[in-house]
């Protein structure tokens, strides 16, 4: 809870400097695209933080969202496919994905690190192979379909909440859900904790690590869907571009560490948040954006050492407090 608050501190910080900078950036329209750049990116948060938990990494986060967004306007567009059956056969191709990650990683020992960067390359290749680098897009069809990613909820004055950001805490209530209230989730701190103790316990590891691969390309999928939709047309060279780093990151500055064991979903949705802010923020205040990796870099990097000091400092404090007991 005290990295969650924390986190959270940092996020209203980050705002208010930005807003005191900028006033533009509480206007209606800046508040609603931030939200909706939040709920996008959040979706593939949320998923890549299950991986996290279990010790594990997926670096094809990105290639995923590209492979998948494309497939959608291809299959409906080139094959005249049914917009339900197009969406199906896009969830399926996500899910087998992460089965292929999770059986690979557990069934051949293969490093998840080594799994997954092979993924992020071969699923872009595939995806620039069957759209022959063409832009996929939606065109003026489809509306319906794409208001379950584009339709607002009007609030008050001129703000709107978007659907998208609706999606990604649903989502977060379901993922906290099963993280911290069923056995199952349970089994996935364990197994980042301690995967020896957690084999020794009785709990099918492999089973636990695979289904955290399936549910991170799961979400890729969605997210595929849902930035393919937003932006009505998707770039197979471009699309998702480093996505996975943003994903990790901001599970990381939510909380999630990288040794597994560790995380929270608010935290995560938090980190996003800052993620989305501190982009957001470095237009409005008028830094050069070809900062914008170095400054997100450095914040990543100072949250990291932090969150180091005080466990280090949270440690020695609990032996002297044993040791003056025992004493």
């Amino acid at each position: 809870m005290k990295k969650t608050l924390g986190i959270l501190v940092l996020l209203v910080v980050i705002c208010l400097i930005t807003w005191y900078q900028n006033p533009v950036f509480l206007k209606p329209f800046n508040v609603s695209n931030l939200l909706n750049r939040t709920g996008l990116f959040g979706v593939i948060a949320i998923g890549v933080s299950f991986v996290i938990i279990t010790g594990g990494i997926d670096l094809s986060i990105g290639s995923v969202v590209c492979l998948t967004g494309c497939l959608l306007p291809y299959l409906l567009f080139e094959h005249e496919w049914g917009v339900i059956p197009a969406l199906i056969a896009v969830a399926f191709v996500s899910v087998m994905l992460g089965l292929i990650h999770g059986l690979l990683i557990t069934k051949l020992n293969i490093q998840p690190f080594i799994v997954t960067l092979c993924g992020l390359l071969i699923y872009r290749g595939v995806a620039r192979w069957f759209t022959a680098d063409d832009t996929m897009g939606f065109k003026n069809e489809f509306e319906t379909l794409k208001l379950l990613v584009t339709w607002k909820m009007p609030l008050f004055a001129k703000y709107q909440i978007p659907i998208t950001l609706l999606i990604m805490l649903g989502l977060a209530v379901v993922a906290g859900v099963f993280l911290n209230q069923t056995i199952y989730g349970r089994y996935l701190f364990a197994l980042g904790r301690n995967e020896q103790a957690a084999k020794y316990s009785g709990i099918n590891t492999d089973n636990m690590k695979i289904m955290a691969y399936i549910i991170c390309s799961a979400t890729a999928g969605l997210g595929g869907v849902m930035f393919a939709l937003d932006l009505n047309s998707i770039q197979p060279a471009g699309a998702g571009n480093f996505y996975e780093l943003y994903a990790i990151s901001a599970a990381v500055l939510g909380g999630c560490s990288l040794r597994g064991g560790e995380g929270t979903i608010l935290g995560v949705v938090i980190g996003t948040a800052v993620m989305r802010v501190l982009r957001n923020s470095i237009g409005l205040i008028g830094i050069d954006d070809r900062l914008e990796f170095t400054i997100i870099g450095v914040v990543l990097l100072i949250g990291v050492i932090v969150d180091e000091i005080v466990k280090r400092y949270a440690a020695k404090r609990r032996a002297s407090i044993e040791a003056k007991s025992s004493g």
